[in-house]
């Protein structure tokens, strides 16, 4: 199987072109698929559907384990595409806590971590 990535490349319906894509995508395109809806008060005051996640953004968990529980993310793993938040933890065998690793499509923003500029040019950009 090659290894290149293609920019022109526009889509199939066959599910190992769509993994081969996500897989070797550079990092500076696989930070765009690390994204999650807004909850409903930030649809209407953003008039946006899906913003990418941030560090510091508070989360709501809606599938899994830990379905109904919000934390913050406190890290963000882009080679695995996973998502690390607050008190979100599993216990291993020998009794240490450990982050519990969660997709982006589990999750829901429920406060954004408008900190950063350019961020909140992007919510203004959309906002008019």
């Amino acid at each position: 199987m090659k290894k290149k990535f293609s920019l022109s490349w526009e889509g199939s319906k066959q599910i190992r072109k769509q993994r081969k894509y996500l897989a070797n995508a550079p990092l500076h395109i696989q930070r765009k698929f690390i994204s999650s809806h807004l909850s409903k008060p930030l649809k209407e005051k953003y008039n946006r559907r899906s913003l990418g996640l941030k560090k510091g953004d508070v989360v709501k968990i809606i599938r899994g384990i830990f379905k109904g529980k919000t934390g913050k993310v406190e890290r963000i793993n882009l080679k695995e595409k996973k998502i690390y938040i607050t008190n979100i933890h599993i216990f291993k065998k020998d009794g240490t806590k450990t982050f519990y690793p969660i997709h982006p499509s589990n999750l829901i923003i429920q406060e954004l971590n408008v900190d950063d500029k350019k961020r909140q040019k992007v919510l203004d950009r959309k906002k008019k």
